[in-house]
């Protein structure tokens, strides 16, 4: 699983039609199956894509490094899937 997790992070690299809401969702994802649960402070009130990034990370406390690959490989193939 790892290598198609690592090659679904290349592949998406080249992702043309990926919503902001997509890319949030894979950083979470790729965060959780890399670092596991979100241990850094909440950044501050001026930082709005930090404190977007940050929320949708902690939102995944408790997913396995598995699940969080599996998901970030879906999630990858959902959003190559729409490519022209």
């Amino acid at each position: 699983m790892e290598a198609q997790f690592l090659e679904a992070a290349e592949r998406v690299k080249t992702a043309t039609v990926a919503t902001n809401e997509d890319k949030l969702k894979l950083y979470a994802l790729f965060k959780q199956a890399n670092a596991g649960d979100c241990s850094t402070s909440r950044p501050g009130m001026f930082d709005l894509q930090g404190k977007a990034k940050w929320d949708a990370w902690d939102a995944l406390k408790g997913k396995t490094k598995e699940e969080a690959m599996a998901e970030y490989i879906a999630q990858v193939e959902s959003i190559m899937a729409k490519q022209p």
